[in-house]
């Protein structure tokens, strides 16, 4: 039996952090919680208080039949310390949950403070010891010094600083009436799905992308995004000259339409995401628009009329893991397993996927300490379905942080009639009785 003397260490009083936390501090574990604020403070946080949210007030969608309002539901069941934080602190946002955000994380702090098992240090952890089962959560602003020893201990290839990421769409969103499956001069298979564009609709789209609003950025992310080569933006690619997309990611040379046997004026390529191909990313499509405009001018591409992004577009300060091959999915370090990952880092995107990944850790360090075998939720949770693409990659390109979806949870064994939202009603009908059979192993 592991010797842990029934104690844990978490670093980081964030979402996944508190999480973890309490997780562990429920199942008997004394927890040491290191949080650096008010010592120091990173350039997204304005206040001491833990479980921070530093960006919308917003956790989404509600619903079952959305990806994340499915996660929630999950963790609620499952008696997670964020989740009962938001509903005590909601605001009406419509199917949305909003919570007050100044009351959310005041309600956090105070259980965590208070619980008898979790003591409190205020300090910046710098290198980690390997004397206690560790949760690491310090988010994607992780301080220099530590992802520097984090680097070390997992090699320097596993970590990366700079999230860029095209858009990805459902496939099941994708007009086949217009799009379709070539080749560049029909060599290998056909695996792109490719969006032909006309002159007009190539102006149009042209004209919309150069004039789009982007997301804001912080002056530190903004610097490093001028030195950041490896993917320039699409709109500013464009802003260079409006056949430069043309010549670039849309060339439509050697890609005729096997219906027509013409080259189009422009095309969008869309190359498959994961193994399933429920999921296809926009080829060279990296962006810093805002998600709303994101929405509004890639609609603007024949084919993609309809469709539903399940990731939108990313270029922003990110330290995280190139998580699969070197996390399990419990979120341990496979060469180290008492060491454990959660939020942002580990390649999860979102206030309740952070949450999500945190009640994992925490849990399984529990197990851990207390001798007892490790959970390792079905893909057919969303809770599951995370850990598995963190994990296990399962994608073909890149590893890239990724927010729920549900083109990320297993395919259900036979079609499901009525539409997108009757299949994910089945899906989450089939996720919550996955969760309600393992409760009575969570008590």
């Amino acid at each position: 039996m592991p010797d842990f003397q029934h104690k844990a260490r978490v670093i980081g009083a964030g979402l996944a952090g508190c999480e973890a936390a309490w997780q562990l501090a429920q199942r008997g574990i004394a927890v040491e919680l290191y949080e650096m604020k008010p010592k120091k403070m990173t350039p997204a946080h304005r206040t001491p208080a833990f479980a921070e949210l530093v960006c919308s007030n917003s956790l989404r969608s509600d619903r079952t039949t959305n990806a994340v309002g499915l996660l929630k539901e999950e963790l609620r069941r499952m008696g997670s310390l964020i989740l009962a934080a938001a509903d005590a602190t909601r605001v009406p946002a419509g199917s949305a949950l909003a919570v007050d955000r100044d009351r959310f994380s005041a309600y956090v702090t105070e259980h965590i403070r208070s619980h008898p098992l979790i003591t409190v240090i205020e300090d910046e952890v710098t290198e980690l010891v390997d004397d206690l089962p560790t949760v690491i959560a310090t988010g994607p602003l992780t301080a220099d010094t530590l992802a520097a020893h984090i680097g070390e201990i997992l090699g320097c290839g596993q970590l990366h600083f700079f999230d860029a990421a095209a858009p990805i769409v459902d496939a099941a969103t994708v007009n086949m009436d217009i799009a379709y499956f070539a080749s560049r001069y029909d060599k290998g298979d056909a695996d792109y799905l490719n969006c032909p564009m006309d002159e007009a609709q190539y102006n149009a789209f042209y004209d919309a992308l150069v004039t789009a609003e982007t997301a804001e950025l912080h002056d530190f992310e903004r610097a490093e995004l001028k030195v950041f080569e490896g993917c320039m933006p699409v709109e500013i690619m464009a802003a260079r000259g409006r056949d430069t997309l043309r010549y670039g990611p849309l060339k439509p040379v050697g890609l005729r339409d096997p219906r027509t046997g013409r080259e189009a004026y422009a095309v969008v390529q869309l190359r498959r995401e994961n193994a399933d191909g429920t999921m296809y990313n926009l080829v060279g499509f990296q962006t810093h628009l805002r998600f709303p405009e994101q929405q509004r001018v890639f609609r603007m591409i024949p084919g993609l009329e309809r469709a539903e992004f399940m990731r939108y577009g990313v270029m922003h300060r990110n330290t995280y893991l190139n998580s699969p091959g070197t996390l399990t999915p419990t979120y341990a370090v496979k060469a180290r397993p008492n060491l454990f990952f959660a939020g942002q880092m580990t390649g999860v995107e979102g206030y309740i996927e952070s949450t999500g990944s945190g009640f994992v850790a925490g849990l399984n360090a529990a197990r851990l300490i207390l001798d007892e075998t490790p959970i390792i939720f079905p893909r057919t949770t969303m809770i599951g379905a995370m850990a598995a693409y963190v994990s296990e990659g399962g994608m073909t390109g890149n590893f890239q942080p990724m927010n729920a979806n549900f083109g990320i949870l297993a395919p259900l064994p036979t079609r499901v009639k009525g539409g997108k939202i009757a299949k994910y009603e089945v899906m989450a009908e089939r996720s919550l009785a996955e969760i309600s059979q393992l409760l009575p192993m969570l008590a």
